[in-house]
C-alpha cells in the first residue's frame, strides 16, 4: 500500500533542498562563464588561423597558448557538469526519500560532498586558466619557470 508523504514531510524536504538548489544556481552561472570564455578563445583562435602566413609570428605563437587555455576551460566545464549532475541527483534523492519514507542523511551528505568536490575542482581549473590568460596579457607566458632555489653557504 502506498502512503504519500505528508505536507510536513514535503515541507521538510523542500527546506532541505534549498541549499543544493542555490549550489545548482551557482554551478549554472559558473558554466555560463566558462562557456563564454571558451567561445571567446575559439573565436580568437579562428581569427588568428584565418590570417595569412604573413601575419606576425607573435600572433601565430599565441595559438598554442589558446589551445592550452581551451583545454583547461574544457576540463573545468567537465567538472562543473559533474557537480551539476551530483547536485541534481541530491535533490531527486531528497524527494524520492520523502515519497518512499526512507532515511537519506548519509546519501545526501555524500552527494553534497561529491558535488562540492567537483565544483571546487572546476574552480581550481578555472583559476589555472585565468592565470594563464593573465600571463598571456602580460606577455610572460613563456616566462613561467620554476623559481630557482637559493643556496645558502653553510656557516
Amino acid at each position: 500500500m502506498y502512503y504519500s508523504p505528508s505536507i510536513e514531510q514535503l515541507s521538510t524536504v523542500i527546506s532541505q533542498v534549498t541549499g543544493p538548489a542555490f549550489l545548482l544556481a551557482a554551478e549554472a552561472q559558473l558554466l555560463d562563464v566558462l562557456i563564454s570564455r571558451l567561445d571567446r578563445i575559439v573565436d580568437r583562435s579562428r581569427e588568428i588561423d584565418a590570417e595569412d602566413d604573413q601575419v606576425q609570428p607573435r600572433l601565430k605563437a599565441e595559438l598554442p597558448v589558446l589551445k592550452t587555455r581551451a583545454k583547461l576551460i574544457h576540463r573545468a566545464i567537465y567538472w562543473g557538469v559533474g557537480s551539476c549532475i551530483a547536485t541534481s541527483v541530491l535533490v531527486i534523492l531528497g524527494f524520492g526519500a520523502a515519497f518512499l519514507h526512507v532515511r537519506h542523511e548519509y546519501g545526501a551528505g555524500f552527494l553534497f560532498a561529491v558535488a562540492m568536490i567537483l565544483f571546487t575542482a572546476a574552480l581550481i581549473v578555472f583559476a589555472r586558466e585565468l592565470q594563464l590568460g593573465f600571463l598571456e596579457i602580460e606577455g610572460n607566458v613563456n616566462a613561467r619557470r620554476k623559481r630557482e632555489r637559493k643556496s645558502y653557504p653553510h656557516v
